[in-house]
């Protein structure tokens, strides 16, 4: 099903909703990348207010709850000076954003934003040791059903591609916009194998099937944990000397 009719009604639905207190609605992600797939991908939303009440939420409550019957998800709701306060909190997230948006209504929040590299450090570290914890977790939860584990790779694969971009992007180069692209230039700048990743990004965009191998999906999970351990251990070494 193609939503860019549906988007379009629930931008207007949203400016609607919030008058004169609304600044901006912009659409990142794999939609503004040109790296959206269907059933798959999302239409990742920022709305923006000069300032968000209980009652804001409330009166935003019907448009939303149609663009979730779609299967979207809620946009992400910020004040402009939220925003100005949270790049040290969210620099991953940001970068994410700014790499890739389409600003659908009102102002451009994010190109003047000053992003630093010591608090993407920061994010990262943390973010690929907790990520890492979690998918452990979700395997054991998991183990025995090929089409389990397959899945737990499909959903956990976008985190770590956008973990490489940031990494990427603390490495100075210059990140493309699209996973697969991404994968490849990680591969080359960090002592990881690649394809694993590919693999799962394929799985990804065709689907899965009734008739999964379970000795082969069990052998790329422990692929993909192995390689991201060795990533982890490569942007380590980095972060310890960055020069």
């Amino acid at each position: 099903m193609d939503y860019k009719g549906e988007l379009e009604n629930f931008v207007d639905d949203l400016r609607n909703t919030h008058g004169s207190n609304l600044v901006s609605i912009i659409l990142y992600g794999s939609a503004a990348t040109g790296d959206y797939h269907k059933n798959i991908s999302d239409y990742n939303l920022l709305v923006v207010l000069n300032s968000i009440a209980p009652e804001d939420l409330k009166q935003a409550y019907a448009a939303t709850r149609e663009w979730r019957k779609l299967g979207q998800p809620t946009p992400v709701y910020l004040t402009l000076l939220e925003i100005e306060q949270s790049t040290d909190i969210f620099p991953i997230e940001f970068h994410s954003m700014k790499k890739a948006y389409v600003v659908l209504f009102g102002d451009d929040v994010l190109n003047n934003l000053q992003l630093s590299d010591e608090n993407l450090r920061h994010q990262i570290e943390y973010e690929l040791r907790s990520k890492l914890m979690r998918l452990r977790k979700n395997y054991m939860h998991s183990y025995g059903s090929a089409r389990q584990v397959a899945e737990l790779m499909i959903k956990s694969i976008s985190s770590f591609v956008t973990l490489f971009n940031a990494a990427l992007i603390l490495r100075k180069c210059n990140t493309p916009v699209k996973k697969r692209e991404i994968v490849e230039m990680a591969s080359k700048e960090f002592n990881i194998n690649k394809e694993p990743f590919l693999k799962i990004l394929r799985l990804r965009e065709e689907g899965l099937s009734d008739h999964n191998d379970e000795t082969e999906i069990d052998r790329l999970f422990t692929e993909y944990m192995l390689e991201i351990e060795r990533f982890i251990q490569d942007i380590d070494t980095f972060l310890s000397n960055p020069k």
